[in-house]
């Protein structure tokens, strides 16, 4: 393995942590997450399907920006 994905990993690490933080003190604030206009709800007896498709959009492109600035920045 190069030093250069070590670096990586603490990265990667760092931000799991921060992400942990922020859903531990803040987790009643986040319960629009999964429940914005768009995700998929049907609940029946016994079935339940869940598909938050406007929730992984909005992730995806919050990603991808965090990802673009990195890159940019290096």
């Amino acid at each position: 393995m190069a030093a250069e994905t070590g670096k990586w990993v603490i990265v990667a690490g760092v931000i799991l942590v921060i992400a942990g933080v922020i859903v531990y003190f803040f987790h009643d604030k986040l319960n629009w997450i999964g429940n914005l206009p768009g995700d998929i709800k049907i609940e029946r007896e016994n079935f339940r399907f869940y598909f938050p498709i406007t929730t992984m959009i909005l992730a995806s492109i919050l990603i991808n920006l965090i990802i673009r600035l990195f890159r940019w920045f290096n």
